[in-house]
């Protein structure tokens, strides 16, 4: 059904950490709503009393989750501002979505529950999107410095695109992987993805249509 994230620190080897993850795995395929606290604590091979015992209720849990999850989203723009600027520019431009497949690899439950949250209007993917706006925002300004990027008239709106743009990969990735017959957070996927999603950022796409001739 889902395989628990790798995990590394102490802490992670606890019930505790396992109930999160069980839990994370399950509202990313099926939704908070559908989910129950014992089905939780099957999965996480506890008891629903022990649940009870560290979250204090599903929306405990819950918020748990989302504040993992939030923390391992945000991790991805944790590097160094003039770094975000290296991996996003010339030969080794980078997008948010490469930046995703790389750091969750492949059964990782992270990019699905992403898309949940942003799909759902749910606070707590409002949050994460205001929050990669802003940085975006702020990247493309020292872009712009740097002579990495034309400065836009509409840098809010330019901001907006290009974030929307790279998540798009993530919030479609069924539909993306049935056109073009892989699936885009591959290794195989993303490569085909990342190159030219590069060509179309550095060299354009349209060409200005030659005026017609007088008769």
């Amino acid at each position: 059904m889902f395989s628990l994230l790798n995990m590394s620190s102490a802490d992670d080897l606890t019930a505790k950490a396992a109930i999160r993850n069980a839990a994370l795995g399950l509202f990313a395929e099926h939704g908070h709503d559908a989910v129950t606290v014992r089905e939780i604590a099957s999965a996480a091979g506890v008891s629903p009393a022990l649940v009870v015992h560290h979250f204090g209720s599903k929306d405990g849990l819950r918020s748990v989750v989302d504040e993992y999850a939030g923390r391992a989203f945000d991790s991805l723009f944790a590097m160094d501002e003039h770094d975000l600027v290296d991996a996003m520019s010339g030969d080794n431009w980078t997008s948010v979505a490469e930046m995703f497949a790389r750091a969750f690899p492949p059964g990782s439950p992270l990019p699905a529950y992403l898309r949940r949250l942003l799909l759902t209007n749910d606070p707590a993917g409002a949050a994460l999107f205001g929050r990669w706006f802003a940085q975006t925002r702020q990247l493309l300004d020292t872009m712009a410095e740097l002579g990495a990027t034309r400065p836009g008239e509409d840098p809010a709106v330019r901001a907006a695109f290009l974030l929307a743009n790279d998540l798009a990969v993530l919030l479609l990735r069924n539909h993306v992987a049935a056109a073009i017959g892989v699936d885009p957070l591959t290794p195989e996927g993303m490569s085909r993805w990342a190159r030219e999603a590069a060509a179309v950022y550095q060299e354009g796409v349209f060409l200005a249509v030659p005026e017609k001739e007088e008769p």
